[in-house]
């Protein structure tokens, strides 16, 4: 399947946070991730980590990425670099919804809390 309409993927809410999967498993991916997610003013990942690399484009938004306890501010037209197993969280301190691209470079990603527990993910669940 080489054209994937997005409108017609399934949406996956988290509070303040909506997710697609634009490239995955269910694509045929082995070693990519690509996600869409919207995250709310006010909302914020999970603090997490994953062994992959990670590249979040922002295309709307602005807010604050932490990486093992040190926080920076992006905007808009920004690009944020994961690096593997970082202890990390994206959090949306503007006024109107944050809307990145994220880019994960394993297939399926498997993300855990701080403390390395599993964390699953509704995305991942068997449908």
């Amino acid at each position: 399947m080489p054209v994937v309409s997005n409108s017609s993927l399934p949406q996956f809410n988290l509070p303040g946070l909506s997710h697609r999967t634009f490239a995955g498993p269910e694509h045929g991916m082995k070693n990519l991730e690509v996600w869409g997610q919207v995250i709310e003013a006010g909302a914020a990942t999970p603090v997490h980590r994953h062994a992959c690399e990670e590249a979040i484009v922002i295309l709307e938004g602005s807010g604050t990425l932490t990486i093992e306890g040190k926080t920076t501010a992006f905007g808009p037209n920004s690009t944020l670099i994961i690096p593997p197993d970082v202890v990390h969280q994206i959090a949306n301190t503007g006024d109107t919804k944050m809307v990145i691209i994220a880019a994960l470079s394993t297939a399926p990603v498997k993300v855990c809390h701080a403390d390395n527990a599993a964390m699953p993910l509704p995305w991942q669940a068997p449908r």
